[in-house]
Formats: structure tokens, sequence, C-alpha cells
């Protein structure tokens, strides 16, 4: 929380990449908690790695932007860099190398696959850094140097088409997975999707407001995943849940609340963020940008109907399923809490005041653009039929129906990363072991010390103490010496 706050009053690059890093660091820390499994260890150094790419890329970003301004200040670079001769070029690899922070702290495509693997971390950790804080960064940063990225056109498209790809790419990931804070994984990076898409939309204020509404009903359900997981002793696959409706009527009533938000029903939070995400991107005529968005909002729909269908309803489908039960007052009520806010964040009488007049005043403006009714009318089509598909091919189900292991294995991401880190990275290790050690070592310089070591036990046999043997040697080497002069 020091780290985050630190991004956020940061007024100048410097301090906020010095937080940043912070913020890097507490999440390793907290990805590995549990240090003394493998699969935690191994999650938090992918986090690590996967960041320390993006944030090279954003360091270079930021010393590129001090050399054109000779500032880091945000205020001083806003005001410097209309009146610069700038190159359209330059711009955008600015643009891009600063986004390349945010691809890594936001999980973005192709840095997402750390996000998924942070699930080892507890619950509450997951909550946290998945919800409000960590992968929210990204999108902050974007949104606070919105002044630079706007500067650059073909900047914005990467950024756009980055986001969209990244939001149609999780859902489609998330349809066939099978534990549950796994599938809350990739519904976030689907949502921080959206967030960057809209940022890419030159739409700062919607990005905003959907982080500020997915903030609540996101840590909502992973804290709700969290009592579930508490109440079935470990265990996160939804297929060995089932019937927790009867169970655990705290945790079924608050986790619909965040589902419903999330699923973008009418009236909840989620819809109105949503809602103008989608708008930003029709009133710029982005219209494969909007057609995706909406059908990421049918797969949205779509696999949390399932996720909410296989846990809380049917029967149960283990004997943990069947003696769970609520937990205690501590873990209750934070999810009452959220709960409202999940249902209320949505209108101004609370995100309007949080988000400030500026961001208040770009989304109000975005609302009252063209294209309402046809946004509004394909959003509540795409719940309505991804909820019913949901409903309809999960309802009673003790297995996946649909099996498609191309989705089920993430599309193959990770093999795919870990078969070119083999051809590169690994293949170089290797050509410099084997340098090292036969080249270097073995012929240099063992080679060398061995031949002196040789020579010195050969000469060592000379010296055995007897005057009459150095006598005779001595005589030997005379007539040897002799001989070579005389008849040779």
């Amino acid at each position: 929380m020091f780290s985050m706050l630190g991004i956020v009053l940061a007024n100048n690059f410097v301090m906020m990449f010095i937080f940043w890093e912070l913020v890097g660091v507490s999440s390793y820390l907290l990805i590995g908690h549990w240090f003394t499994r493998d699969s935690a260890a191994a999650a938090a150094n992918k986090a690590f790695l996967a960041n320390r790419i993006g944030d090279f890329g954003f360091m270079l970003g930021i010393l590129m932007v001090w050399t054109a301004t000779g500032s880091v200040v945000f205020s001083e670079m806003q005001g410097a860099l209309p009146n610069l001769s700038l190159t359209a070029g330059f711009l955008t690899l600015v643009t891009v190398l600063i986004f390349c922070g945010a691809i890594g702290k936001s999980a973005q495509f192709p840095l997402h696959v750390w996000l998924p693997d942070a699930m080892e971390g507890p619950t509450p950790v997951s909550a946290l850094i998945h919800a409000a804080t960590m992968v929210a960064a990204g999108v902050y940063m974007l949104a606070r140097v919105s002044f630079l990225i706007q500067l650059s056109p073909t900047g914005q498209s990467v950024i756009a088409a980055i986001g969209i790809i990244t939001a149609v790419l999780a859902a489609l990931i998330a349809t066939q997975q099978d534990d549950i804070k796994r599938i809350l994984a990739y519904s976030t990076l689907s949502q921080l999707g959206y967030m960057i898409c809209a940022i890419g939309l030159a739409a700062p204020g919607a990005a905003m407001f959907h982080l500020f509404t997915h903030a609540f009903f996101k840590a909502l359900l992973f804290l709700g995943a969290g009592a579930i997981i508490h109440a079935m002793h470990h265990e996160q696959d939804i297929w060995k849940m089932g019937g927790l409706r009867k169970k655990m009527d705290w945790t079924f009533w608050t986790f619909a609340a965040g589902y419903l938000a999330l699923i973008g029903t009418p009236l909840f939070s989620g819809f109105f963020s949503k809602d103008v995400i989608l708008l930003a991107a029709w009133q710029q005529h982005s219209y494969l940008v909007f057609l995706l968005g909406v059908f990421t909002a049918f797969l949205t729909a779509f696999y949390m109907t399932r996720l909410f269908v296989v846990t809380f309803l049917g029967s149960s489908r283990s004997d943990a399923a069947d003696h769970a039960h609520d937990g205690s007052f501590r873990m209750t009520a934070p999810l009452v809490i959220l709960a409202f806010f999940s249902v209320f964040a949505g209108y101004h009488f609370i995100g309007g005041h949080a988000l400030g007049e500026n961001f208040s005043q770009a989304v109000e403006g975005i609302e009252h653009g063209g294209g309402h009714g046809v946004v509004a009318t394909l959003a509540i089509l795409a719940f309505v039929f991804g909820t019913g598909l949901g409903y309809f091919l999960y309802s009673g189900r003790s297995k996946e129906p649909f099996p498609f292991a191309p989705l089920r294995d993430k599309l193959y991401f990770d093999e795919i990363y870990a078969a070119l880190i083999a051809g590169t990275q690994e293949l170089l290790a290797t050509m410099a072991r084997f340098i090292d050690q036969w080249i270097i070592d073995g012929i240099l310089v063992r080679a060398t010390s061995g031949a002196v070591w040789g020579i010195g036990y050969v000469l060592r046999f000379l010296q055995f103490g007897n005057l009459q043997g150095y006598a005779f040697l001595f005589g030997l080497g005379v007539v040897a010496t002799i001989y070579f002069l005389v008849f040779r």
C-alpha cells in the first residue's frame, strides 16, 4: 500500500519509477509467500522477470522523454511537449516504451503469463494485487501521462490493439479453466485489457472509472473465492464443489453481487463503467475494437455464469462441499461491504465524487455523446446471451461437457516461451558453459597448470639427495654436451 500510494502521489517519472519497482518487489514477496512450495517460488520468479522486461522499456521511455524535454516532472513535460518539434516516430517510440511498463505491471499480452500463476499467493493477496493495487498501477500510470500518449495516434492504436487482444484472449482461456482463482485471474486480465484499450481510445476517464468499479467487485469475488476455498478445505477445483448455495448463504449472495457486477448486469456498477468504454470505441469509430469489446462482454457473462452455476447450484460433488459453511464474521463482513459498493460504485453519488471533477466530466462527455442506444442494446444482448448460454450448458453438469485442450492449456503460451528460452538463453548459456569449462578452464588454464605440474612431478625424481648419483648425472651431461658439439 505504501508503494502504491507513492505511485499515486508522484508528480514526476523518477519518483514514480522508484515506487513502481517497490510495487514489483512487494508483489514478488507476496506471490512467493508460501516459499516452501516450489510452485509459489516459481510463480514469484516468473512475475518478477516478466515485470523486469516491461520495466526496462519503461525506463528507456523515461530517459527519452527526459532527453527531449529536460524534465521528468509531469506538469513541466505537459507544458514543454507541444512546443517541441518532435517527430511522429520519436513520439510513437516514447509512447510504446512507456507503455511497456504497463504491459508488464498490468499483465498485458504478451507479458500476461505471470498473472494466472500469481494465484499461488494467499487469496487476500490475490484480492489486493489483482483488484485494486499492483495490476492497476499500469492503467493509472497511462492515465497520468495521457497528455503524452495523445500526441501519438500510432501509439494510441498500439495501446488499444494490445488492450483488446488481451481482453479477448484472456476471456477465451477463462472459459476452460477449472481452478476458481485461475478463472478470476483471467477475468482480471480481460478487464485490464478493457481499461488499457480505453487509454488507447483517448478515454482515460473511462479507464479510471472501470478501474474504480472493478476494484470493488473483483476484490469481492476473490475474497468470496477465499471463503469457498476455506470451507472446501483448500480445494480450488469448481467441479468438486456444487450445492454451496444451500450451505453458504452470505457467501452466495455477496458473490452473486460481484458476479452480476462483473458480467455487466444493468444497474450494477460494472454495467456503467464497461458501457462507457464501449461508447468510447463507438464514438471513435473503432468498430472492430467495439465488436471485440462486445464479444468479450459475452464471453465474460458466459464463463462467470459457468463458474457461478458449477460452484453454487446443483448438488454437492464432494464430501467437503457437503459439510461447507460460511466463514466467521471477520470473513463475511468485508464481503458485505464490498457487495454494497459492487452494486452502487458506478452511480454518481459514489463514483463521481471518488474519481474527481476532471475524470467525471470526461466520463459524462462520453455518456452524452452519440451511440448510447446502440451500445447499451448490444451490451445487454451480450449479457443476456452469455448468461443464458452459460446456464443452459452447465446447469446440472458434473464435469466439463466441452473440453477444448488449447484453451485449457492457455493456448500453450508457457510452452512457447519455454521453447523460446530453451532455444536462445539456455542455448547460449550451454555454449558459454562449454567454452568456459573445456576451452578456457580445460585448455588454457588447466592444461597449462597441468603441464607445469607434470614437468615438476618428473623433475622431482632427479632430486633424490645422493652425491654419487648427482656426479653421474653431471658426467652424463658433460658427455652429452661434447657429443652434440663435436659429432653434430
